[in-house]
Formats: C-alpha cells, structure tokens, sequence
C-alpha cells in the first residue's frame, strides 16, 4: 500500500478514535504509528492531516452541513463525517492534494470503512464543494488568516 495511503487509514482511525472517545490526538497517532509504522513522509503527513482536521474543524463542520443538509453532523456516520473533514482539508484548506486523488482516496476510504451508500455520499459531497473552490477558498482565509491559500 502506497505510504499517503496509509498515512489517510491512520489518520482516520485517529480522528474516529478522537471524535468518539475525545483521547488526546497526538497519543491516539503515535500509538497507531506504533501499531502501523511507515517511513518518515507518511508519519509528517498523517501528522500534517490530523492535526489539520482539528485546527479546521469548525469551519469544516459548517461546510458540510451547508452542502449536506439532509445529514446533520450529529446524525452523520463518525467514518463518514472524519473522511469528509480530511478530504476537504486536503483539496481545499491545504491545498498539497489534487482535487481528483484527494475525492478518489476519500471514496476508496468510504469502501473499505463506511456502509454501502457511504462512497456514493461521500462523493457526492465532496462533488459539490469541489465545485465551489474559488469562493470556498475565499471564505476560509478570510476567516481563518494562518491558512496558506494554494493558488488557483
């Protein structure tokens, strides 16, 4: 399995374990990276990534509850909700992740940890926003000023 990869299923095993039972992050990925150890980039990038997730997370939840109405947070499957938060932190706040491979690792994701209809949501949403950037993008350094915009 390629290293980023495996650094997102590390990630998200983090996130879940952080949005359920509120552990400390940093602990939750450093026990998981000992459980799953992977050369030096995979460790900076989940670290990158979960670290990311929370700092966004509040300005994440509104996106997705503006273009998933239907699903509130609260009511949304935890898997599917923290593959959300790191697919939009990928393509729109961090911008490192093209738009295409950050939604296909999103969806590949939703197969393997979320319900049936979790890829074809998940894709959907991230559809959606993605199709907004410009002016996504705009909102969110214009709340969020330590964010590095991506050009374009």
């Amino acid at each position: 399995m390629k290293t980023r990869r495996r650094a997102r299923r590390v990630t998200l095993e983090t996130l879940y374990e952080y949005d359920i039972a509120a552990h400390q992050p940093g602990e939750i990925l450093q026990h998981r990276l000992r459980e799953n150890p992977m050369e030096s980039a995979g460790v900076q990038f989940a670290e990158q990534l979960v670290m990311g997730v929370i700092e966004y997370q509040t300005m994440m939840d509104t996106l997705i509850s503006r273009y998933a109405p239907e699903w509130p947070l609260d009511q949304m499957a935890v898997i599917d909700r923290n593959i959300l938060r790191m697919a939009i932190f990928e393509f729109l706040i961090s911008g490192e992740t093209p738009i295409k491979v950050a939604i296909n690792e999103a969806v590949e994701l939703a197969k393997t940890y979320g319900s049936d209809s979790a890829p074809r949501f998940v894709n959907g949403v991230l559809g959606t926003l993605a199709d907004q950037i410009p002016t996504l993008r705009q909102e969110i350094f214009a709340a969020h000023p330590n964010a590095v915009p991506e050009p374009g």
